[in-house]
């Protein structure tokens, strides 16, 4: 079968012959690809910059998120049938004992950092016409989400941050929302970057009552302030507005969710978090070196304002399932503003016009069946 093939060692990626995998034990099904989404994961890997091919491969199978279709179910699998639509998750536990987190199923928190990764680290990828994966690691899509469901796996960033968000803002106890009104009702939050992750995770916001600010730069031919106001967000450009004037424009910030992996602009916005905010970190900056920050006014800050710093990573099944459940509420308040995400669709043989950089656009989607 068709897979997409990355040698680290040779420095080259291509489209590649891969044997057919077959289930192997009761409780495996088998997927058909259906869609591959592709980020910034997926180019920095054929980049060379990481990306760990699974022992004895001289190759590792790219994609992590992905739709399929079940082909076939093993005779112990009780929640899944063939013709189901799913979304799998993507990273695997570690094998240590000692690991409190990936015992629980929480490999999100894995202690050691030894997990793996489709797509990623030691585990082949979803960028194949089948893949083979055990039951408990595949997520039901309502048949009516299909045009949209390859984004499950980006949006669980947002699933995963927000939920940890209300978990730590319990510490206010005035901010716990009365029955029937959203949670974010009265609040601020800034969305730094108006790719997938941040598109996502504005409307994430959106749907939680936050008065939601995006901020990003604007690439050419895009219109991220009709994008912003088609769900009910508003659109701030860096190119003209400053951090200062932005965060003057909005008050008092309650929430910044970070989606660009710029480090030097996220500092910048942690100057101007609010009394008692919260700074949700997601993107995975490249090293190039130290950066010049004001360590004595954020420190005072996170002191004499309550604040709070939090990196998230990856996500739970729990994320996944909860993600769906949104999608679907997006998709139903705002069915055009969710389809105009995914901007560029290609067929695997053409892979390498969609990881090149070159493609502009929101998302680019790989079409496998």
């Amino acid at each position: 079968m068709k897979a997409v093939g990355v040698f680290a060692a040779e420095r080259r990626y291509e489209v590649i012959d891969h044997p057919m995998p077959e289930i192997a034990n009761p409780g495996q099904v088998k997927l058909r690809v259906l869609e591959v989404g592709i980020c910034g994961t997926d180019k920095e890997i054929v980049s060379f910059e990481y990306g760990n091919p699974p022992e004895g491969s001289p190759y590792l199978i790219l994609g992590h998120e992905c739709l399929a279709q079940v082909a076939d179910v093993g005779s112990s699998v009780t929640n899944l049938k063939t013709g189901d639509l799913v979304v799998p998750t993507v990273r695997r536990p570690c094998s240590h004992v000692t690991c409190a987190a990936c015992r629980q199923g929480r490999q999100d928190f894995c202690f050691s950092g030894d997990f793996t990764e489709r797509g990623i680290n030691q585990k082949h990828g979803f960028m194949s016409e089948f893949v083979v994966e055990d039951g408990a690691n595949v997520n039901v899509v309502p048949a009516r989400l299909r045009d949209v469901a390859v984004l499950v796996e980006p949006l669980t960033i947002a699933e995963k941050g927000i939920g940890q968000l209300w978990q730590v803002q319990q510490r206010l106890p005035w901010t716990q929302n009365e029955p029937d009104r959203p949670r974010g009702e009265g609040l601020r939050a800034v969305v730094l970057g108006g790719g997938p992750v941040g598109l996502l995770g504005a409307m994430k916001l959106v749907l939680e009552g936050f008065d939601t600010n995006v901020y990003s730069l604007s690439p050419p031919g895009s219109d991220l302030a009709g994008m912003a106001a088609s769900f009910g967000a508003k659109f701030i450009p860096a190119e003209t507005t400053t951090v200062a004037q932005m965060a003057e424009m909005i008050g008092n910030i309650d929430v910044v969710y970070e989606a660009t992996g710029v480090s030097s602009l996220s500092f910048e916005v942690l100057k101007h978090l609010g009394t008692n905010g919260a700074f949700l970190f997601t993107g995975v900056p490249a090293l190039k070196g130290p950066k010049t920050i004001d360590t004595d006014l954020i420190m005072r800050n996170m002191v004499l304002k309550n604040q709070v710093a939090l990196g998230t990573v990856n996500a739970s099944k729990q994320s996944f399932a909860d993600a769906i459940t949104d999608l679907g509420q997006f998709y139903q308040r705002w069915p055009k503003s969710v389809g105009s995400l995914i901007t560029s669709r290609f067929p695997i043989d053409q892979v390498k016009e969609p990881l090149s950089g070159k493609v502009g656009g929101i998302k680019s989607i790989l079409t496998i069946a």
